[in-house]
């Protein structure tokens, strides 16, 4: 009965517990909801509810006033939201993630997620936003729930396919510039802003990137043993160690004679003979 119970929390055949604030830490029926809403005491994310207000919230790609926006603004807008944000949360720890929603429905509409690297971190943070203001608007911070971003986010939104539009219950992560990532999240971990698009990867590109990167890893570990005087590795990136281990001549006791050289050719010509002489 307990492992049936476990294979089945936080689903839809979970009649007790919220499937949808389990993966998504909000609601639609919000309090009303029929169903549990596990509240988790600590966690390493934080959901800053309703904070994000886009300037063509009333209506897409019309401001306030009724004039028309570019999208270009609209997109400096966010892009100016996600770094000031990014840049006071990330006082209280490393942040390995920053969500922001792109939904039009009630509870999801300018959420945050932000995840840090420890729950200690998360913790700091909550409690200095406590009664902190934003815009002139309240910030409502809490826990979340949510831990592996590739279960809350749409899939379809992802791949420009969802036909459920702004009002999906799964979240619709605004994206931010390439050049705005590298700066904030640094040139190794700039594509960790959304975990879930490595999900829309094949395979074989999944092996194809995973690969790339244990490439460039070694590489940035030699060039740094090399920089500090460790010469585990040859000129030509052969480890040092292993060449020895299979016997190989240390480079500096190699012959001088080079390839086409004439001595080279002398050499060979009298081991033809010698060899000849021998049968």
């Amino acid at each position: 009965m307990a492992e049936h119970l476990a294979s089945i929390f936080g689903t839809e055949k979970d009649r007790v517990n919220c499937p949808f604030y389990f993966k998504i830490g909000a609601c639609r029926h919000g309090d009303r909801c029929a169903r549990l809403h596990n509240r988790p005491t600590i966690s390493p994310t934080l959901l800053l509810s309703n904070m994000y207000h886009r300037p063509d919230m009333i209506t897409p790609g019309v401001d306030a006033q009724g004039q028309p926006i570019e999208p270009r603004k609209i997109q400096d807008h966010f892009e100016d939201f996600y770094k000031d944000i990014f840049e006071e949360l990330s006082k209280f720890g490393e942040i390995e993630s920053l969500n922001v929603c792109d939904n039009l429905a009630d509870h999801m509409i300018g959420n945050v997620y932000v995840q840090f690297k420890e729950e200690d971190q998360a913790a700091v943070a909550l409690q200095a936003l406590q009664g902190r203001f934003y815009s002139g608007r309240p910030i409502l911070a809490d826990f979340s729930p949510v831990t592996d971003f590739r279960e809350a986010t749409c899939r379809q939104f992802e791949e420009n396919s969802c036909n459920r539009g702004g009002y999906c219950n799964f979240m619709h992560v605004k994206l931010i510039g390439r050049d705005l990532r590298r700066k904030l999240f640094g040139r190794n971990r700039g594509y960790r802003v959304s975990r879930s698009r490595s999900r829309s990867l094949s395979p074989r590109h999944r092996r194809d990137k995973d690969y790339y990167d244990r490439r460039e890893r070694d590489r940035d570990h030699r060039d740094r043993d090399r920089d500090r005087g460790r010469h585990k590795y040859d000129r030509d990136g052969r480890d040092r160690d292993d060449r020895n281990r299979r016997h190989f001549t240390p480079r500096r006791s190699r012959s001088p004679i080079r390839e086409g050289s004439e001595e080279r050719r002398a050499r060979i010509e009298q081991w033809n003979r010698e060899r000849e002489e021998n049968l």
